[in-house]
């Protein structure tokens, strides 16, 4: 079924090239050592670094969707500014080549910040707000269901936790976010809708640096066979996939590396769970933070 053109009247206006100019994005260098951009490891995807304030996103065109982001959160001027939900396309990019408005009208799909709203936000109040602004971009969106359970409230809060932990320098935090893209995610609306997202986040503790991921699986919660034969069905009446509660899991960094095919440079390495955990590839559902490993 062919994608409908964009209805202006459903969507805000596209803001001006100028208005982003001075934007400088991620910093590689704010934990005090080099992290850089998490990139694709291979060539052949195309990906475009598009700076904003404090974040920087790594899009896919050819998906309308981040391939990842990567935020530097200052914990110790974090500035509290008003939810506007006033969502732009990003004038760097063709709108053809972002999911706008219509992927989310009329169902239960939320547009999920990638960058969380509040992470970037800090400060000065002109460069706070610029941040605010900034993370209302279709493209620091992805669709996720509007359920608000556990292990939703779980994901949501997961940089919240870890500001607390990271007293050390600062308490200062780099977080990269994004969907898994697969080949296999089912289309709606002229899109893939991504089944799980993936984060890792990156902090100084002991004087090192250290990580740790986070996978949220939003699979419905059937066999294979079944969810395959769902999916289709959605697919051919036209209708949002379906979609499971989310489930939160620490997982090893190199797993999200593998199943991402980005370069997250360090930060295997840096890994806090325990390298028995690591050489198992084992993943652990989260039902409270205090399931989160944190020392090796």
């Amino acid at each position: 079924m062919p994608t409908p053109p964009e209805n202006p009247s459903l969507a805000s206006e596209t803001v001006s090239l100028q208005s982003l100019a001075n934007r400088t994005g991620y910093d590689e260098d704010f934990l005090g050592v080099k992290v850089p951009l998490p990139l694709p490891a291979q060539n052949g995807v195309e990906t475009v670094v598009l700076p904003y304030t404090h974040f920087s996103v790594i899009f896919r065109p050819d998906r309308r969707l981040a391939a990842a982001t990567a935020v530097a959160i200052d914990g110790t001027q974090l500035t509290n500014m008003d939810r506007d939900d006033n969502w732009q396309f990003d004038p760097r990019l063709p709108e053809s080549q972002q999911a706008g408005h219509l992927v989310y009208r009329d169902n239960p799909l939320d547009k999920g910040h990638m960058v969380r709203r509040l992470d970037p936000v800090w400060g000065d109040r002109t460069e706070a707000a610029a941040a605010n602004a900034d993370t209302f971009h279709y493209t620091n969106a992805a669709p996720q269901m509007d359920i608000l359970n556990q292990g939703k409230k779980l994901w949501l809060g997961l940089e919240d936790f870890l500001l607390g932990h990271a007293k050390l320098f600062a308490r200062k935090l780099s977080v990269f976010t994004g969907p898994v893209l697969e080949d296999s995610d089912p289309a709606y609306r002229g899109i893939k809708v991504p089944l799980r997202f993936w984060k890792v986040t990156a902090f100084i503790q002991n004087g090192h640096l250290s990580s740790t991921a986070y996978i949220l699986d939003q699979t419905p919660d059937l066999s294979r066979d079944a969810a395959a034969r769902a999916m289709a069905e959605a697919e051919r009446a036209g209708d949002p996939p379906p979609l499971g509660a989310f489930r939160t899991f620490q997982v090893p960094v190199a797993d999200v590396a593998d199943i991402t095919g980005l370069d997250l440079g360090p930060l295997p390495d840096a890994d806090l769970l325990p390298q028995a955990v690591r050489a198992a590839r084992r993943w652990t559902q989260l039902e409270s933070y205090d399931d989160i490993s944190l020392h090796q």
